[in-house]
């Protein structure tokens, strides 16, 4: 999985041509923790459809703050650009394939 920063998320979130799910983390924040795992298994499942990244809250707050990201972890998708969906805290995958299933 792979990480982005405030500097290349215009070029990796805002201009990719997959669906893009953004996990907005902290090194701090146990549930994000647990989901690691679970973003792992998606990115290997859904790579063709979907792009997996995080983005540490604490080393980005430009990006964080555009957002307004408070809680962690925070999932949004991106597609085309835009913020399609925001969901707040750690879900197990068969319940992020879900929510996810509009979008990829």
């Amino acid at each position: 999985m792979r990480e982005v920063t405030d500097a290349d998320f215009a070029t990796e979130v805002i201009g990719a041509e997959l669906p893009v799910l953004v996990e907005f983390t902290a090194d701090w924040c146990p549930p994000c923790r647990q989901m690691v795992p679970v973003l792992s298994a998606l990115a290997a499942e859904q790579g063709e459809r979907l792009k997996v990244v995080q983005l540490n809250v604490d080393a980005n707050p430009a990006t964080t703050n555009a957002y307004k990201v408070l809680s962690m972890p925070t999932f949004m998708v991106f597609r085309g650009g835009e913020p399609l969906r925001s969901m707040v805290g750690a879900r197990p995958k068969r319940r992020l394939l879900e929510e996810l299933a509009e979008v990829i």
